[in-house]
């Protein structure tokens, strides 16, 4: 269960234990301040969109449009937002670890000004992401086109930054086996999913979709990561981080906010480990040599390995290399001569005996680097 704690408490206990999974009352900027220096490891930042909004909106019916009137999306003027950019995108970039990574959204009324702040502030674009939303609001006055989408910038810390978190195999597969696009189609948020207070209305008129911060976690951070919201609200960000096995840290100043959030995350029950398991690509795993089975007893120096098809035969040596006949290599190297080509993979194409069946000496090294990975645990 989270835990809520107000800015005074913050600096008597500024131990990681102690911020981990709690939602942190007080303004961002100064909360922030707060918070070790790099010490997060993901930022997502749903900040106030200064709509400029002029007057109420209304359905052609006469009927009143819920917009967002409130009195946190409202500056005086564009320096005054510029103002309140910066302040809050150099504390986040404090208590942004070096190969951290931030995500922030907006709508057209702000995200190029995030934008051009973000760069200002030394921060390196990746991607900018558009949420494409399969049932938007409509443009009631007829006097613009349908606003359908969202921005959200993603970067990284600095353009030094080369070690941040992208799951890459984990979304291609996720996407059919296809490279992950940058315009992700999703309705926004309605149903059971939208909080609502004793009398229907919306607990936060600006809720984003879980789906939406579920693809973003999935995308940019690992099991056990930090998740920092500066701009908590209706606690979404932390609903996904908890389910998803994902530390979280919410920052929020309005107590009707924190109240709904703190109910909403203590019902999240975490998923299994298991399901939480990511996809890597070959090239991220241990590297692992033949001789290394060898010398850890997986296989032992004279054993006959052979094609799936015991066509040709080989003998392994004590220093890894194996032999047909006079002539000795590597597993490569022996496996390319014998079906004359230029190349082979020998660890899928040679076979050892187990129990009367021939399995690829890649299984060898699977088990190998299980043992790495349990080692490293």
């Amino acid at each position: 269960m989270s835990a809520v704690r107000r800015l005074e408490d913050l600096s008597s206990r500024p131990h990681r234990a102690e911020w981990l999974d709690t939602i942190l009352k007080g303004d961002c900027i100064a909360v922030l301040d707060r918070l070790p220096e790099k010490s997060v490891d993901v930022i997502f930042a749903d900040p106030p969109y200064n709509l400029q909004l002029g007057g109420d909106l209304h359905r052609p019916d006469q009927s009143k449009v819920d917009a967002v009137d409130d009195a946190w999306d409202q500056f005086e003027s564009f320096q005054a937002y510029d103002a309140f950019t910066r302040a809050w995108l150099l504390a986040a970039k404090r208590v942004l670890k070096p190969n951290g990574t931030i995500w922030v959204i907006g709508s057209y009324h702000n995200i190029f000004r995030v934008g051009a702040t973000m760069q200002d502030l030394g921060y390196w674009l990746l991607n900018d992401v558009v949420w494409r939303k399969t049932n938007p609001m409509p443009n009631f006055r007829g006097r613009r086109f349908q606003n359908a989408h969202e921005t959200m910038i993603w970067a990284s810390r600095d353009k030094d930054a080369k070690n941040y978190t992208f799951n890459y195999e984990s979304m291609k597969a996720a996407n059919e086996d296809v490279q992950m696009r940058s315009d992700w189609l999703f309705p926004i948020c309605t149903g059971a999913e939208r909080l609502k207070d004793e009398n229907g209305k919306k607990v936060h008129p600006t809720q984003k979709p879980e789906a939406l911060l579920a693809r973003v976690m999935l995308a940019s951070t690992k099991p056990g990561d930090v998740v920092l919201d500066p701009f908590f609200g209706s606690g979404t960000t932390g609903a996904v981080a908890k389910r998803l096995g994902r530390h979280f840290v919410g920052v929020e100043r309005d107590q009707t906010y924190i109240d709904a959030a703190h109910e909403r995350i203590a019902g999240i029950e975490p998923l299994e480990q298991a399901a939480l398991k990511l996809m890597t690509a070959k090239r991220a795993e241990p590297r692992v040599a033949f001789v290394s089975l060898i010398e850890s007893g997986l296989i032992a120096p004279g054993t006959r390995l052979t094609d799936s098809k015991k066509r040709w035969t080989a003998s392994v040596r004590a220093d890894g290399t194996i032999t047909i006949g006079q002539e000795a290599g590597s597993i490569h190297r022996m496996g390319a001569r014998v079906q004359g080509l230029d190349a082979c993979n020998g660890w899928t194409f040679w076979h050892f005996e187990d129990e009367g069946a021939l399995k690829p000496i890649d299984e060898l090294r699977k088990t190998a680097r299980q043992a790495i990975a349990a080692a490293g645990a």
